[in-house]
């Protein structure tokens, strides 16, 4: 009616999966979830998560943002607060007002001036080696 054509193989399935491929998805201020997210494309926290946050793309933790819990992601920007587990398969990147507490395995690892990381750490895929004994382990 409104010169809407339909071309042979498209679908509506089709069309709303490369959609959500350029979406960002958003916890804002104010807002407390627990539980598990698990998110396709990137997601942002400015309100408090306690629990765990899959995600295939970037997490990005506001300055007012709050997470208790575990993180699996590819890379990860922090402006406010963590505490828990985080899994970053590239890098992480703990901003000047960032707090990070736990356990971390990261890929690569960036602190500004001001980030606090309080954290046992892997980075690289490599083990340190204990120097108290003086022999390889």
């Amino acid at each position: 009616m409104f010169g809407n054509t339909k071309k042979s193989g498209s679908t509506p399935a089709s069309s709303s999966q490369s959609m959500n491929n350029s979406g960002i998805n958003s916890l804002v201020s104010g807002t407390s979830i627990e539980g598990t997210i698990i998110a396709q494309n990137d997601i942002r926290i400015d309100g408090t998560l306690q629990g765990t946050l899959e995600c295939t793309g970037r997490v990005i933790v506001g300055a007012d943002g709050r997470l208790t819990g575990d993180i699996k992601c590819q890379n990860a920007i922090i402006e406010g607060y963590v505490q828990g587990t985080i899994v970053v398969s590239e890098e992480l990147d703990i901003r000047e007002t960032g707090s990070v507490n736990g356990e971390v395995t990261t890929g690569k690892l960036r602190i500004a001036p001001g980030g606090i990381f309080n954290v046992n750490c892997n980075m690289g895929g490599q083990k340190i080696k204990s120097i108290s004994t003086g022999t390889d382990d």
